[in-house]
């Protein structure tokens, strides 16, 4: 029997709105203003980023502190706490737990299974952590090569691909017992810009988005999504009104995901301090908006004041007539479902640490290091694979030094690891990086010591998107020596210089990614991986060649 609508009877306005919130906070140990948020506002819902997570032992100690306020609050149910673990890039757990491929990684493959066992053991990290909620996995379909925040998070640019890796990875989650979210809703594909900095416009026509868009989100709702995070993009062919974000078109969540696709589950928006909410219609408004067209969860992520008047500006509403309290009501409905489902005060708080075990398990660590071996993508090779060269042979590594990041990332992981993974094949190395503009003169410096070298390693990061990064390797390339290019983010960046002389895609800048890359440079491993999107004018989706 559902007990819901007598628990909403028990609660007082003030203790619903608060049920809706998300928020975030600073630090590794709880704030006095999320305490003050749990305890005193009745917020439900929690987002931690790098910034709150250390140890896997600090980390679980920081959940339980959470979720004791919470009880001690008398909420009915448990925290919902969730994190952006894609895995790949943009990942939020640090020390001691396991690396696993993020999305494009795992597109290259294309083994539904293997995504579904990532999901699985990151969904079980994850709980085991106190963190009982993934923001993720993306589904959106990646096929605009100058998109500046998805690409390597996708899975790829075929609506099917991406449908099939998505379903696996909410089943993955959901067998871990964690709380997927399938995002971002209607699809942030196929945008020139990021939402983090301006709202991006999405014009196509409703055909259009249903054959491409809509693909994965329908698959995943009908295969049992339990949350849809929305985006903060204009789509013209389903909200009327232009320059209206999806996240609070009431025609896009309730009319479109809710009563088109069906879509009964929990909605919650993407950050409302995002520049396309925070600079248009406010992050406080926007709070009140996105739960007027149909929204569950308002995430606000990092500013206390703005959390606070979020709250206090819906409650006003209410109580002035403004909205009905009805709708406020059948928000926390959902979320109190969807939190009867997947938490219990029996199990928020463990009271012993055994589940931390599986946490960097070695088991974990041979699917990681499985998996590693199979993606990486050999687009092009003209007989500079594998390398063959005399040990006192001086081999020059070139990649960038940082800052080269989308705003979703975390800047805790950085490409040094390349380094790394060549020096263990091979001792006369050395080693240049560059800023994320080079100056001519970083140039010069680079092209002087590169005329020394037998051949180049350079690793690149959406070159295709920084033109100065492109012009360091033609120039490489102009010294007519072997130069070898590793994309350590999107393969779309051999359009830059498709003269090179050979080409491997890693998709991400981790050590397992850009080792097995390494390896495959030396001819220690052999290339397994196709290509997920197509390089326009160079090489078709599916591509990939073994040597």
């Amino acid at each position: 029997m559902d007990d819901m609508p007598r628990l909403l009877k028990q609660m007082t306005l003030r203790e619903k709105i608060g049920q809706l919130m998300m928020v975030g906070f600073h630090g590794k140990t709880p704030s006095q203003e999320i305490l003050d948020l749990i305890e005193n506002d009745y917020v439900g819902g929690v987002i931690l980023f790098g910034r709150n997570i250390g140890t896997s032992e600090e980390l679980y100690a920081l959940n339980v502190s959470l979720q004791e306020a919470a009880r001690r609050a008398g909420q009915p149910y448990p925290l919902l706490i969730s994190t952006d673990q894609e895995n790949g890039v943009v990942r939020r757990l640090g020390e001691g737990t396991t690396l696993f491929p993020g999305n494009m990684f795992l597109g290259a493959m294309d083994d539904p299974e293997a995504t579904a066992a990532v999901a699985r053991a990151t969904g079980r990290e994850l709980k085991a952590l106190g963190v009982n909620m993934n923001l993720a996995p993306v589904i959106d379909v990646n096929n605009n090569p100058a998109n500046p925040v998805i690409g390597i998070r996708s899975f790829g640019e075929r609506p099917e691909l991406v449908a099939r890796h998505g379903v696996a990875a909410v089943k993955g989650y959901q067998e871990a017992g964690v709380v997927p979210t399938i995002k971002h809703f209607p699809g942030h594909g196929d945008t020139d810009v990021d939402s983090h900095l301006t709202l991006p416009t999405i014009a196509h026509d409703l055909e259009r988005l249903e054959a491409i868009e809509m693909v994965p989100f329908r698959q995943a709702i009908a295969a049992g999504a339990d949350c849809v995070m929305t985006a903060h993009i204009d789509f013209p062919a389903l909200e009327s009104h232009r320059g209206v974000p999806a996240t609070i078109s009431r025609a896009v969540v309730t009319d479109f995901l809710r009563d088109t696709l069906g879509f009964s589950g929990v909605v919650i928006t993407d950050c409302l301090e995002m520049k396309a909410i925070a600079d248009t219609v406010g992050t406080v408004e926007g709070a009140l908006q996105a739960l007027i067209a149909g929204n569950d969860l308002l995430l606000i992520s990092h500013t206390y004041a703005l959390q606070k008047e979020a709250i206090q500006r819906i409650a006003q509403a209410v109580e002035s007539g403004e909205i009905p309290e009805a709708l406020v009501d059948q928000a926390v409905l959902r979320v109190l479902r969807l939190k009867a489902k997947y938490t219990a005060w029996e199990t928020a708080i463990p009271s012993n640490r055994a589940a931390l075990n599986m946490v960097g398990s070695s088991e974990h660590a041979a699917l990681s290091n499985d998996l590693y071996a199979r993606g990486v993508t050999l687009v092009k090779n003209k007989g500079i694979i594998p390398l063959k060269l005399d040990p006192s042979a001086l081999l020059m590594v070139v990649y960038p030094g940082g800052g080269v990041f989308s705003m979703v990332e975390d800047r805790r992981y950085t490409p040094d690891v390349l380094k790394e993974a060549v020096l263990s094949h091979h001792d006369n190395v050395t080693v240049m990086t560059y800023s994320p503009e080079p100056t001519d003169e970083e140039m010069e410096a680079i092209a002087d010591t590169a005329a020394n070298a037998a051949a180049i390693l350079i690793g690149t990061m959406n070159a295709h998107l920084h033109q100065k990064q492109a012009e360091i390797v033609r120039r490489l390339i102009a010294l007519g020596k072997p130069v070898i290019v590793i994309a350590m983010r999107n393969p779309y960046d051999l359009m830059a210089f498709p003269d090179v002389g050979a080409f491997l895609a890693a998709y991400e800048f981790t050590w397992p990614a850009l080792s097995a890359a390494v390896q495959i440079c030396f001819g220690q491993l052999s290339p397994c991986g196709k290509l997920p999107v197509t390089v326009p004018g160079l090489a078709a989706a599916g591509f990939g060649l073994s040597r």
